[in-house]
């Protein structure tokens, strides 16, 4: 059973404390009875104990720290969304594919912004600017936010902030259960609500620390119930002995857990594995006894943005990993609308 993330270890920004947000959460922090250290950024937060560099990794994956986010420029999120919208950076899931262990690099502690407001009235002048077009905004591309809101409420913020607007959608995914404080939130419909899933192989081998794929499907349940636009991502689609049917079972709980009358409005969104060669270095330092696949050998290699290509699979292995999930998705959720992605 995966518990709700507490840190074992807080460290807190001065500057928080201008905000009732950090004030807040500094006293529910005291309350608990966890250690809370100063740092003087959220950027140069040190001294995270460890003998070794796993023993600091682990540490660092379980250490929070209250900031303020300076840089109020949102990056862009093509092609899920408009703009990235940062309300949090790092994650206490130990997922060994994940793409933020290059991206955080020897920052991979989790980090929470107090300045929640300031964020949102960014978000409010980026919709102005495209007005009248719709702007979606991401919340999940530097972590995932699900996983630390039970403590930090920033995410059902946002979520009522985004369900007021006309020309404002939210969107974030994650691999965590703990959705009940979110089901009362006043989203009116404008916020996405998706889901990380995959085979049992994948979850089991490459995603410790987070909710194993029962609970997560109940948690879909749950939010779609609360009239939520539900979505779904598997990710990373990875061939492993027995992948097809891996795959057809994760579709079969799905359709056997999914009421009928949630199923007007479902996005599935199929990302294949992929890895870069930094990505390959990092990976295998964090986690030495990983059974990841990263054999450039057995791969193809794709150009990618800013010069760093990445190993996908061969196009006949693709093709069949793409007809084989896609497929599922039409026999299941015939009025899906399903994106893939190399």
């Amino acid at each position: 059973m995966i518990k709700p993330f507490v840190p074992q270890l807080v460290y807190l920004e001065p500057r928080a404390l201008e905000y009732p947000r950090g004030v807040e959460l500094k006293e529910k922090f005291e309350k608990m009875g966890l250690e809370i250290r100063e740092t003087t950024s959220h950027n140069q937060v040190r001294n995270i104990p460890g003998k070794n560099h796993l023993q600091q990794y682990r540490n660092a994956k379980s250490t929070l720290v209250i900031g303020v986010r300076k840089t109020l420029e949102f990056d862009s999120s093509k092609p899920s969304a408009e703009y990235a919208i940062p309300l949090a950076t790092g994650c206490m899931g130990h997922c060994h594919y994940c793409y933020l262990q290059t991206t955080m690099g020897s920052k991979p502690y989790i980090r929470t912004y107090v300045n929640v407001d300031e964020i949102l009235e960014q978000a409010q002048n980026y919709m102005e600017q495209r007005s009248p077009e719709v702007t979606r905004f991401e919340a999940s591309c530097t972590s995932d936010i699900v996983g630390i809101d039970h403590l930090t409420h920033s995410l059902k913020s946002a979520i009522e902030f985004f369900g007021q607007t006309d020309m404002g959608r939210l969107r974030f995914v994650t691999k965590f259960h703990h959705v009940d404080h979110l089901l009362d939130a006043k989203h009116n419909g404008k916020t996405r609500f998706r889901f990380s899933i995959n085979a049992d192989y994948v979850i089991k081998n490459f995603e410790p620390g987070t909710s194993p794929l029962d609970m997560r499907i109940e948690a879909a349940v749950k939010v779609a119930k609360a009239g939520y636009p539900l979505g779904f991502i598997v990710a990373p689609i990875y061939v492993h002995e027995g992948w097809q049917e891996g795959y057809k079972v994760l579709f079969e709980k799905l359709d056997a857990s999914l009421p009928k009358e949630v199923r007007n409005d479902i996005t599935f969104e199929m990302i294949q594995h992929r890895f870069t060669k930094p990505a390959k270095r990092v990976i295998q330092k964090n986690y030495p006894k990983t059974k990841l696949e990263l054999n450039e050998e057995e791969r193809r290699y794709k150009w990618g943005r800013y010069g760093i290509g990445k190993y996908i699979y061969p196009k006949d292995q693709e093709q069949e990993l793409r007809e084989t999930l896609e497929d599922y998705v039409d026999h299941y959720f015939p009025t899906a609308k399903v994106e893939y992605f190399t």
